[in-house]
């Protein structure tokens, strides 16, 4: 039944679902410290798309508990182009994961979601009782609606079976292991690669899309990953939590940051005939800064290790060129 004690992962069996995603990456890193043995499989070995094969490494590796943050993921371009792909692969996903989890008797599970489940126009900074309250952005609804299921997927395995799993919703993220391709990613890879780009064949200016006024929360992947663990080790309520920074900067001021980072000194050139997206995105972190916890990752130290993450993947000739579970 849930209950509200901790839960100490050490000697456990933990499943990292999407161990190769920058999210799923960092948490791998962060249990290293916990004592648990970390269970992986890559889509070379389990398709998470498929039932019977999910079951079957389920009832196989009996994990103790479940980190779900394995999701197809991008922009606003990927999320506007294959918005049937965005809402069937992640409903597979995440309802696979769930079901096995429950048929094996899973202690703990996270599911991981975005700060794209808010309404558009939500009021700021977005508290989780926000949550259908309003249209989503149709530029990454499918994605949203995905999610939203989701989070209910998880209430409902909750209230039915009783379940200790939780839902974090975290925000913007960026760092290693992020997604560099321009076509696939989102605002801030994206600038570090156009900006870079332009440094190499000293251009005068990179373009942004849009206005530049927009507002956006940030946080490292890494910050995420330690929060995701605190959760995990502290947190049983019923409702979803954010993760995110509590602070906010205009795609603008993210961009002279980034050209900053990269060494870039050239023009920045607003494109507006390009869309906007949500106006502002600002989610409220009270909630879990009454648990006790705080980012610690500085935006300057983010992009900069952001950046040499990301000339790593150049030298290594690493860059994704679609996006990816």
């Amino acid at each position: 039944m849930v209950s509200n004690g901790a839960y100490d992962l050490l000697g456990k069996r933990v499943f990292v679902a999407g161990h190769r995603g920058m999210v799923g990456s960092a948490i791998v890193r962060r249990l290293a410290g916990e004592g648990c043995e970390v269970l992986i499989a890559g889509r070379d070995t389990l398709d998470l798309m498929d039932q019977r094969a999910v079951r079957a490494w389920f009832e196989t590796e009996r994990p103790d508990a479940v980190f779900l943050a394995a999701a197809k993921v991008g922009g606003i371009f990927a999320n506007d182009s294959y918005p049937a792909d965005f809402l069937y692969d992640n409903l597979m996903i995440e309802a696979n994961v769930i079901e096995a989890a429950h048929r094996e008797g899973v202690e703990r599970l996270m599911f991981l979601g975005s700060s794209c489940i808010y309404p558009k126009f939500a009021d700021q900074p977005i508290t989780e009782d926000a949550l259908l309250t309003g249209p989503l952005e149709p530029t990454n609804e499918w994605y949203a609606i995905a999610k939203i299921a989701g989070i209910k997927l998880v209430q409902a395995y909750r209230r039915q079976h009783g379940h200790n799993w939780i839902s974090a919703m975290p925000t913007n993220l960026y760092g290693p292991g992020d997604n560099f391709d321009l076509k696939g990613s989102h605002v801030l890879p994206a600038l570090i690669r156009k900006a870079h780009e332009a440094k190499q064949v000293s251009a005068d200016s990179i373009e942004i899309w849009g206005t530049g006024t927009p507002r956006r929360e940030f946080l490292h992947v890494d910050d995420l990953a330690d929060a995701c663990v605190f959760l995990m080790k502290t947190y049983c309520g019923d409702e979803h939590i954010n993760v995110g920074s509590g602070e906010d900067i205009t795609i603008l001021e993210l961009a002279q940051m980034v050209t900053r980072a990269v060494g870039f000194g050239g023009e920045i050139r607003k494109d507006e005939t390009k869309p906007d997206g949500t106006p502002r995105k600002l989610m409220s972190t009270d909630k879990l800064r009454a648990l006790g916890w705080r980012p610690s990752i500085t935006m300057a130290e983010g992009l900069g290790d952001t950046y040499r993450a990301f000339l790593h993947d150049v030298a290594s000739n690493s860059l994704r060129e679609v996006s990816s579970i």
